[in-house]
């Protein structure tokens, strides 16, 4: 009888490492993902503060020049606000597919074991 004891508890102790080992893992990998995504959002608002500025520019080229000075800087503030919000958007994907920040994986395995382990148990 000791020797089916000692090793259930050996494989539960090992089961116990190999969700803490798939839990780690999956952390890392949201928090990469968090990582990406932030990185992202403050790539948007760089773009958009440089759209800001290409705005200013071409307030003043408006009162300064002829059209097609200003016409030109507007396509460039055009063009940099669509960049932002490219950037947004894909950000915004990268921090969804982060939440929420549990190792749902490993939380659903672990369930699975312990149900199995109360199944083998009432046997």
């Amino acid at each position: 009888m000791g020797a089916p004891v000692t090793q259930a508890s050996q494989q539960l102790a090992q089961l116990v490492r190999d969700e803490m080992h798939l839990a780690q893992v999956e952390m890392v990998q949201k928090g990469k993902r968090f990582g990406i995504g932030g990185g992202l959002f403050g790539g948007a608002g760089m773009v958009a503060f440089l759209a800001l500025q290409a705005l200013v520019a071409t307030g003043i080229a408006a009162f300064a020049l002829v059209l097609p000075v200003w016409a030109s800087a507007l396509t460039v503030f055009g063009v940099l606000l669509v960049i932002a919000g490219v950037l947004t958007f894909v950000g915004k994907k990268q921090v969804a597919q982060a939440a929420p920040p549990t190792p749902e994986q490993a939380i659903e395995s672990i369930k699975a074991d312990v149900a199995e382990i109360k199944e083998k148990a009432h046997r």
